[in-house]
């Protein structure tokens, strides 16, 4: 009971931390204060020692609460522009899947004299897994499973991630190019009613994705479900500002809490080239999506965040907040989501069948 105890009062201190962190970034006019006002005042104080702590709950909720904001963007008329794109969702399938594999390539190059102690199967699994542009948790399961260096699979994703979160909203905002969505504007009035609906049926397709054993179970479970209600036609209610606000937040502090005082002692070589190979990534991916969307008639932006090594959840909230094609960039970055998880481990095994453990 009183380490429970303890563990709400951290929690509360985060929070609050955050919540002032917003608030000042909000005075402030940086992008996207709700989520990366409190992801660099959490990070920060965590780095530094602080009982930082994100509660689970919290960011399941906060993931909930997004999905079913971005779910209501998918329109009959948005749903049909989406379908039609589906060679360009495909090609950004593939490219993410070799783009992960060059990243993997660069930190085996980079870093083979610092993981010398690993045989070579162990040393391809922890760079293929740690370049693979997939989730955190997911890819570090899959490199524990092919017995890698599971510490640097998770520190390499988490700094990848939180260099994107950052990095792109920033170069959005100061560039200008952010209202230019030119997509049906989802709803803006909340009715009681149809939120508590809204809430209950994103809430059960939640918690079947999580029966189900499915990646991100509250973000994709309630974006199905929200998507499929809209792209009937109909629209229950509008999310208020207030709890996409709330979610952000959430969001925002369960990203700064990975970074522990032990994550700035984490083999500084292997860190400097996951910052080298991350930014070289972006520009790459920057690239990628100017031409993927000349040829399909899109804004070059949505693009860029549709193709972004970034998390679903942090670039679609991107894309929501600076307008910038939402059904768009969430459908890219959910369709890649499924796809490497699916993809990624059988493509490792094509790729390095030959090695056996032990082998030099």
């Amino acid at each position: 009971m009183p380490t429970r105890l303890h563990d709400v009062m951290r929690a509360a201190l985060t929070l609050l931390l955050a919540w002032l962190t917003a608030q000042a970034f909000v005075a402030l006019h940086v992008p996207l204060p709700w989520m990366l006002g409190p992801l660099l005042s959490v990070a920060a104080a965590s780095m530094l020692g602080a009982p930082a702590l994100s509660l689970a709950p919290l960011r399941n909720l906060g993931q909930w609460t997004i999905a079913a904001a971005l779910g209501l963007y998918f329109t009959p008329e948005v749903t049909s522009l989406v379908l039609g794109l589906w060679w360009a969702i495909v090609l950004g399938i593939a490219w993410a899947l070799g783009l992960g594999w060059a990243f993997g390539q660069w930190l085996c190059l980079r870093n083979r004299a610092l993981l010398s102690g690993l045989d070579e199967p162990a040393l391809r699994a922890t760079t293929f897994f740690a370049g693979a542009i997939g989730g955190a948790s997911e890819m570090t399961l899959l490199a524990e499973r092919a017995q890698a260096r599971t510490e640097l699979v998770a520190a390499s994703h988490s700094l990848r991630l939180v260099i994107v979160t950052v990095l792109i909203p920033f170069a959005f905002t100061f560039s200008g190019l952010h209202g230019l969505d030119q997509m049906p504007a989802t709803t803006r009035v909340v009715d009681g009613a149809g939120l508590a609906l809204l809430g209950a049926a994103t809430g059960v397709g939640a918690l079947v994705m999580h029966r189900l054993g499915r990646a991100n179970p509250w973000f994709l479970g309630s974006l199905v479900v929200s998507a499929a209600i809209t792209m009937t036609g109909h629209t229950l209610s509008a999310v208020p500002q207030w709890m996409s606000n709330a979610a952000q937040l959430v969001i925002g502090v369960s990203l700064g809490v990975r970074f522990t005082p032990g994550f700035i002692h984490t083999a500084p070589r292997w860190m400097a080239s996951v910052v080298f190979g991350t930014f070289a990534m972006v520009l790459l991916c920057a690239g990628f999506a100017c031409a993927l969307g000349w040829a399909a008639g899109l804004h070059p932006a949505t693009m860029v965040l549709g193709t972004s090594p970034g998390g679903i959840a942090e670039m679609s909230i991107t894309a929501k907040v600076l307008q910038l094609g939402v059904p768009v960039v969430t459908a890219f970055q959910v369709c890649r989501l499924v796809a490497v998880l699916l993809l990624v481990e059988p493509l490792y095994r094509a790729l390095y069948r030959r090695l056996k453990p032990g082998q030099a």
